[in-house]
C-alpha cells in the first residue's frame, strides 16, 4: 500500500472516530435523565440483597420509591431499624419503631407426630409432591411436605427441614417472604420477632377425629381455645382455629387449654441485661 493510501485510511479512521464521538456526546446530553441524590443516597444505604421482600423490584425499585415519597422509610425486612433510621435522616423524616418480622411454618407435625400414607420417592420439591396421588406422603393433606422448597429460596439460611418440617431460625430469618410465596401449602406466614405472639400451629381443616387420626399435633376444631379467650378473639371456622392477632393479649390461656398443643404461645425476645 502507498503512503498516499495510509494517509487517506489514517484520516478516514480520524473522521469517523470524531463522528462517533460527536454523536455519543450529543446523545448523553440528549438522553440524560437527572438522578435524585435522595434515591442515590438511599440506595447507597440499603444493604443491596435485592431480596424483593419489600414488595419493590430490588433495592433501586425502593430507593426510588422512597424518594418519591411513596414508600416509607422503615421498608427495607433485611436492613432492619439501624437502615430504616439511617434512611429516615436523608429523607428528613422520623423512622418510627418498627416491629421486627420473621417467618413462621404453621405446622408442628414432624415425622414423630404426623403420620405417614406412604413413603415418597422423588424430587424433593414440595411443589412436585403437592402434586402427587394423595398429596404428598402425609396422610394430613394440609401439612407441611417437608420437601425443602422454602429452603432452596432463602438467600440467609435461615429456614431448614428439621424431622419433617420445615423450621424458621428467627435470629436469621430476614421476612424477605420468599418461603411464603413458594409454600404450595400456604404454612408461612410472619410473626413478630420482638413481641409475644400466639399462633396455631396447624392448617387442617379435616373434621376433629380425621384430624386427630392424622396427627398428634392437629387442631381438632373443638372450640375450647374460643370458649376460654378472655377477649374473644379466636374464631372456628372449618374445624381450624384463628387467631385475631389484633385483638389478641396473648395471655397464653388458649394454649393452656388446648387439648392437642395446636397452640403455641411463643414469650417475647429476653432482653438482656446490662452488665
Amino acid at each position: 500500500m502507498s503512503i498516499t493510501g495510509i494517509i487517506m485510511a489514517t484520516g478516514v479512521v480520524a473522521v469517523v472516530g470524531i463522528l462517533i464521538g460527536l454523536i455519543l456526546g450529543f446523545a448523553s446530553i440528549k438522553l440524560h435523565v437527572d438522578v435524585d441524590e435522595k434515591e442515590a443516597a438511599v440506595l447507597e444505604v440499603l444493604p443491596g440483597n435485592n431480596c424483593g421482600g419489600c414488595g419493590f423490584p430490588g433495592c433501586s425499585g425502593l430507593a426510588a420509591a422512597i424518594a418519591r415519597g411513596e414508600a416509607p422509610v422503615n421498608q427495607c425486612p433485611v436492613g432492619g431499624a439501624s437502615v430504616a433510621e439511617e434512611i429516615g435522616r436523608i429523607m428528613g423524616v422520623d423512622a418510627g419503631a418498627s416491629d421486627k418480622q420473621v417467618a413462621y411454618v404453621r405446622c408442628a407435625g414432624d415425622c414423630d407426630k404426623a403420620k405417614e400414607k406412604y413413603v415418597y420417592f422423588g424430587a424433593p420439591d414440595c411443589r412436585v409432591q403437592d402434586q402427587t396421588p394423595g398429596g404428598g406422603s402425609k396422610a394430613c393433606s394440609y401439612g407441611c411436605l417437608g420437601g425443602g422448597s422454602c429452603v432452596d429460596v432463602c438467600a440467609f439460611d435461615a429456614i431448614h427441614v428439621v424431622n419433617g418440617v420445615a423450621v424458621v431460625d428467627k435470629e436469621k430469618c430476614v421476612a424477605c417472604k420468599k418461603c411464603i410465596e413458594i409454600c404450595p401449602r400456604h404454612l408461612i406466614t410472619l410473626v413478630s420477632y420482638e413481641k409475644t405472639t400466639t399462633v396455631v400451629t396447624c392448617r387442617s381443616q379435616d373434621k376433629g377425629p380425621v384430624a386427630k387420626k392424622n396427627c398428634d399435633v392437629g387442631c381438632i376444631g373443638c372450640g375450647i381455645c374460643a370458649k376460654n379467650c378472655p377477649k374473644q378473639c379466636i374464631t372456628v371456622e372449618n374445624f381450624l382455629a384463628e387467631i385475631d392477632q389484633e385483638k389478641c393479649v396473648h395471655c397464653g390461656l388458649c394454649a393452656q387449654k388446648c387439648p392437642t398443643k395446636a397452640i403455641q404461645h411463643r414469650r417475647k425476645k429476653p432482653v438482656a441485661k446490662a452488665s
